[in-house]
């Protein structure tokens, strides 16, 4: 009656579990099974080119809102835009998505029969979605990036991790306040706070 991703199947016999002993990294006396992640067809409604705080662009698929492991879904990651051509992904493609450690929702593959011959090829872009600068790749990277070192959505991003819980932890500070401090030319870097 409720999810779960795996089961462990383990030795009754407390006597016979401890005689069989363990290796070094698990007991011998049980072993844990994870069950295939559940996957779900959906459609690609459009691609959103994501600026991450270290001004990588990183694209994330818009989907038709889909059950999967609990949770109805309308986001996810493409990774990069290698990824994107490895998998030609396309808009209006039909995609089978599912949940990487039953967590973060990706795009598998592409349902590549059920094509129209109206979908459209995602194409890296020349210019940074925030700031319209020129984007950089290094040669031995995959990822692109923004090249203006104070691009706007590079600052925000900056901000809202240094306020994160993982961070500084600064109760009140989320991104609604930071995208209105960085949109008043209030804040121009971490000082600034």
């Amino acid at each position: 009656p409720y999810e779960t991703d795996g089961v462990v199947i383990r030795v009754d016999s407390l006597l016979d579990f401890d005689s069989l002993g363990s290796t070094s990294h698990h007991p011998r006396g049980a072993i844990a099974y994870k069950y295939a992640a559940e996957q779900a067809t959906t459609a690609l409604l459009a691609v959103e080119i994501q600026v991450g705080k270290t001004g990588q662009l990183t694209p994330v698929a818009h989907l038709a809102p889909v059950r999967l492991a609990g949770t109805t879904d309308s986001r996810a990651s493409l990774h990069n835009f290698q990824e994107v051509a490895r998998k030609d992904i396309r808009v209006g493609d039909s995609v089978i998505v599912e949940k990487a450690g039953e967590i973060i929702p990706y795009v598998v593959q592409v349902v590549a029969e059920t094509r129209t011959g109206d979908e459209q090829p995602v194409v890296p872009p020349i210019s940074c979605p925030a700031c319209e600068s020129a984007v950089r790749q290094s040669d031995d990277e995959v990822a692109i990036y923004c090249s203006n070192a104070e691009c706007p959505e590079i600052l925000r991003g900056v901000l809202r991790h240094f306020a994160s819980r993982r961070a500084l932890d600064i109760e009140g500070l989320g991104h609604k306040l930071i995208d209105q401090l960085v949109l008043a030319d209030l804040v121009q870097g971490i000082p600034d706070l």
